[in-house]
């Protein structure tokens, strides 16, 4: 079965969403793919990315947050009948399918700094890498996430798993390296299935790595992130070796190691 989120109100079932696309939006304003008529939903709510069965609800920076089986919650990793509540609305979400991120907390973060201004605190180790374990044996999955602090930005990046471009890039290990700031340089092997790059409230965009490629999907904020420049759009666009991502006052370039 698709995963689905019931929209409901006071019990009444109002309309079944298939969660068919990679990223979900949720609003107030019409082209929202669930969009509720409501002044207590803001204009873009919240989003859900779906990547294989596994699904992530994140609110986008909404005016009266959102509440996640009667909690208030920016961030969830879905499970089967968790309960979503905006406002007055509820949207259950229903997955029969075995999910491999673990339910608490599944993003662990790197945090490198970019470019701020060196401080004595600067003296602290610039990289201290985190990675989720998933349930042991499965391949790994959207736990890891790198964050880019630029400039007052924040950029998380969550590796995915392996693209294949041409028949030999298979072979080869994807990589995203920074251009700007101090981290000039810096590499980040991209070794999981799903990576999240961005700073919550201002930019966010999920990097997947699917059997033919990487392909970067915006989530959240009111630009879209530029690949060689050309903003992404909305949908899913697939990167090609040596692309160069521009994100929340990062510049990286995506190539493949030989």
């Amino acid at each position: 079965m698709t995963a689905k989120l019931i929209l409901s109100m006071d019990g009444v079932v109002i309309k079944e969403y298939p969660l068919t696309k990679e990223r979900t939006t949720i609003g107030r304003k019409p082209h929202n793919d669930i969009a509720i008529d409501n002044l207590a939903v803001s204009s873009e709510h919240a989003a859900v990315i779906t990547i294989l069965n596994d699904s992530f609800f994140e609110d986008l920076g909404s005016t009266n947050g959102s509440v996640v089986n009667g909690a208030p919650t920016q961030k969830h990793f879905l499970q089967n009948n968790d309960v979503i509540e905006i406002g007055k609305y509820k949207l259950k979400y229903l997955n029969d399918q075995p999910t491999q991120a673990p339910s608490a907390d599944f993003e662990k973060t790197m945090v490198l700094r970019a470019p701020v201004k060196a401080a004595p605190s600067a003296s602290k180790p610039e990289e201290s890498f985190n990675q989720t374990q998933s349930n042991p044996g499965v391949a790994a999955k959207h736990e890891s996430t790198t964050q880019f602090n630029a400039t007052a930005a924040k950029v998380d990046i969550k590796p995915e798993a392996p693209v294949a471009a041409p028949a030999a890039a298979s072979q080869h290990i994807a990589v995203i390296q920074i251009l700007n700031g101090p981290n000039l340089g810096r590499e980040l092997e991209l070794s999981k299935n799903l990576t999240t790059l961005g700073k919550p409230g201002v930019q966010v965009a999920v990097l997947a790595r699917r059997p033919h490629g990487f392909f970067i999907t915006h989530v959240e904020g009111g630009s879209f992130p530029l690949v060689n420049g050309a903003s992404v759009g909305e949908q899913p666009h697939q990167l090609k070796d040596h692309d160069i991502i521009e994100l929340a006052g990062v510049k990286m370039e995506f190539y493949f190691k030989t």
